[in-house]
């Protein structure tokens, strides 16, 4: 445990750090099974509803830092990518 308040203030803030992330990641992660149901359902307007919901989730998570921007760019990929096949 930390020795002085400074380092114990920083513990606590990583934890509640931790817990904001790993809620927000949980969100986007229970977005994109949203979004991959409605893939299979061959619902082509709430697929692309949830698309640009799902795209707009990942580029917030780049902007707090919660994602990096290359594996953003790569998620938003392969999910459209799985949308255009479906439009065919």
């Amino acid at each position: 445990m930390a020795k002085s308040k400074t380092p114990a203030k920083r513990a606590r803030r990583a934890e509640a750090n931790r817990l904001n992330n790993k809620a927000y990641k949980s969100r986007l992660k229970t977005a994109i099974k949203k979004y991959e149901s409605s893939l299979q359902e061959d619902s082509q307007e709430a697929a692309r509803d949830n698309l640009l919901q799902v795209t707009s989730l990942i580029d917030k998570s780049v902007n707090k830092g919660i994602l990096h921007k290359n594996t953003a760019a790569r998620k938003k990929s392969a999910l459209a990518k799985k949308f255009n096949i479906i439009g065919q």
